[in-house]
């Protein structure tokens, strides 16, 4: 087995542990808010999800596949040294997640996945191997890093607002209405955190399916970038077998560490999530779902009671999303040179 097909190979398993990773880190974006309003226990709340997240890949589209497969270009470059840079790159992302999940921080795997694959590149092969897109940026045209960035923070502000308006909304609505309402309102949660899941499934879950479609393109495997079915397939596996697995350290920071959840609160946080990651799925947009469940929170308890939002928790989870990009480019950077040291 020559060395090419090794890396390849090698590259593909990485792929596929990273959306492994990405599952059982997303997981508690999805599950927080039904299991800290009561809506259902943690296993029909995993179950659920992970049945809709697996339909999500399959029934989504590629646009999103699309954008993350073509921002970076390593088909100039040698094909042994292009899958080596993909390697470290996810390398990188992976060991972020790992990190951020053992102390329980809801970062974002997008951005993960974008600074440690950026971060590598420019090192290994140069910055103009990245298309940045800032420049089209100017003339109103989206495309390549800038795409992603501009989705990446509008995103979280959308959901914020959008949070705020229909929790609003809802209050009045169910103005006066009788407690037993609750019961009704835990019972919709089980359409909406399907929702939610099919939507993370369908945004999340094409990152990996972009970046396994480049490396089979890299290694020559397959003449043009088209996402072949059975891509979809094992990257929908992947995920759901990472939802499966939970992440409790993180649930408990989205559930119970910003806002005080309640039947209306975790409702209107998932129809504003889902409906969020979904429109940005159809326009190719890659967003994190721990940015838009966490600021759908923060903005529904802001317009219910400012003051009961825990907004120290809310900075230090900012915080983290800033350092994110960097601190997965570093990462990577460092897994690029220790393997380079060592050939």
């Amino acid at each position: 087995m020559d060395t090419l097909l090794i890396l390849a190979i090698a590259t593909i398993v990485i792929v596929l542990i990273f959306e492994y990773t990405n599952g059982f880190h997303d997981a508690a974006n999805i599950i927080a808010t039904v299991i800290a309003s009561r809506a259902m226990t943690p296993v029909q709340a995993v179950l659920l999800v992970a049945f809709f997240e697996f339909l999500g890949p399959l029934l989504g589209g590629t646009a999103v596949a699309n954008t993350i497969g073509k921002f970076i270009t390593l088909d100039d470059l040698d094909r042994v040294l292009a899958l080596t840079i993909v390697l470290c790159g996810l390398s990188g992302a992976i060991a972020w997640n790992l990190v951020t999940w053992w102390f329980g921080i809801p970062s974002s795997s997008s951005h993960a996945l974008v600074g440690g694959l950026a971060g590598v590149v420019v090192v290994a092969a140069g910055g103009d191997h990245v298309a940045w897109g800032f420049g089209d940026l100017l003339h109103g045209h989206l495309n390549g890093v800038a795409k992603v960035i501009v989705a990446l923070i509008l995103s979280p502000l959308i959901g914020f607002w959008v949070g705020f308006a229909l929790h609003k909304t809802m209050l009045r609505l169910l103005r006066g209405a009788h407690p037993s309402v609750n019961r009704d309102l835990r019972h919709l949660q089980f359409v909406t955190s399907a929702g939610l899941a099919f939507s993370h499934g369908a945004n999340d879950a094409q990152k990996s399916m972009g970046i396994l479609t480049l490396v089979l393109v890299l290694g020559g495997f397959i003449p043009t970038f088209e996402v072949p079915f059975w891509v979809m397939l094992t990257c929908s596996f992947a995920i759901t077998l990472g939802i499966l697995s939970g992440g409790w350290q993180i649930v408990r920071t989205l559930g119970f560490s910003i806002y005080k959840i309640r039947p209306l609160h975790a409702l209107d946080s998932q129809m504003t999530a889902a409906a969020v990651i979904f429109s940005s799925s159809v326009f190719g947009a890659p967003v994190s779902t721990t940015h838009v469940v966490a600021s759908s929170i923060m903005g529904i308890g802001a317009s219910e009671r400012p003051k009961a939002v825990r907004w120290n928790k809310a900075f230090a989870i900012v915080t983290t999303w800033v350092i994110t990009i960097p601190g997965a480019a570093l990462m990577s950077i460092c897994c690029y040179l220790l393997v380079h040291a060592l050939t």
